[in-house]
């Protein structure tokens, strides 16, 4: 590792957490990006005291003290948790052509680093391709001999991707009506409950405006055709689940600070691309928790924001 040297620009997403923002930061710190792109939210004026942590979290940004490039993207006024990601990304893929991304809540293996540059590089043409993750949540299962495999899941903490493919991105989710109207996620999804509760996600996002903005990024996947790359192992660590969180405030989540591992180089690379149907039923069945009795839950986002019993309304 010590003869690599990364040169993929770095995104960081930050807001009002000094205290998780500056273990992701030493994480980048140690990874020496050449360029790093950083979005802020505002306060919001409504939170006394929020002024001051966002103003210490900003402050973290200042202390880079290696050859880079720093660009900020900061925001006065409070966008929210989906406009602002949402909005500073646009910014991002405007600037750079692709970029690795995480929040400051997504704490990355060192190895995250070179794994998403290597598949970067190695699909930066394969349409095919929309997201590199550094998530795995299959709880130790093997689901492949190779250092990756395909989903159709692409999870946001810890990823990088193209402008290529981040162009298909629509905070708005225009296109809804007519996948929702010609029943297009069974085709998509190729199951009726999944399509149950995207349906329902979906539609909550376009008519209410979620604060939200990675089931859109989600979407833009899905109705391009794309597959996402999730690694054998897990490289990123989420620290977000606390009581000051907006929507993971579970603190004895299974998903909370889960372990890392770090990737083995040279990557093995599988001969096809070819999603893992076996690794997505898992998730399904646990992370998104599809229920054949019509679902006890959807997603724990959307199911706190309607607050109330998502599998009595249906």
């Amino acid at each position: 590792m010590s003869s690599w040297q990364l040169n993929t620009p770095v995104a960081m997403i930050i807001f009002n957490r000094p205290q998780t923002t500056e273990k992701v930061f030493e994480a980048i710190r140690q990874a020496k990006p050449p360029k790093l792109l950083v979005i802020a939210d505002g306060p919001r004026a409504d939170k006394p005291g929020e002024a001051e942590k966002c103003a210490a979290t900003r402050a973290i940004i200042d202390r880079v003290d290696w050859d880079c490039e720093v660009l900020k993207n900061y925001s006065d006024l409070n966008l929210g948790c989906g406009k602002r990601p949402a909005t500073g990304l646009d910014w991002v893929f405007d600037t750079v052509e692709e970029a690795i991304v995480l929040e400051d809540d997504c704490l990355p293996d060192p190895t995250f680093f070179r794994y998403c540059e290597e598949l970067l590089d190695r699909y930066r043409y394969d349409e095919r391709i929309m997201t590199i993750c550094g998530l795995n949540i299959q709880f130790g299962r093997q689901r492949t001999d190779y250092s990756y495999y395909f989903s159709r899941y692409n999870h946001c903490w810890g990823w990088a991707s193209w402008r290529r493919a981040w162009q298909h991105f629509d905070y708005e989710l225009n296109l809804w009506p007519e996948i929702r109207d010609k029943n297009l996620l069974i085709d998509i999804l190729g199951d009726a409950r999944a399509a149950k509760v995207w349906s329902h996600t979906f539609e909550l996002t376009y008519t209410e405006k979620r604060d939200w903005w990675d089931f859109q990024w989600t979407f833009a996947n899905w109705v391009q055709g794309g597959l996402a790359i999730l690694p054998a192992v897990n490289l990123i660590s989420y620290i977000g689940y606390n009581e000051d969180a907006t929507h993971t405030t579970e603190a004895r989540s299974q998903y909370n600070n889960l372990t890392t591992e770090a990737m083995s180089f040279p990557l093995k690379h599988p001969p096809y691309v070819v999603r893992n149907l076996e690794a997505d039923r898992f998730t399904e069945n646990t992370y998104y928790d599809y229920q054949p009795n019509l679902l006890k839950k959807v997603n724990r986002k959307v199911k706190k924001a309607l607050g109330m019993n998502l599998s009595q309304s249906w």
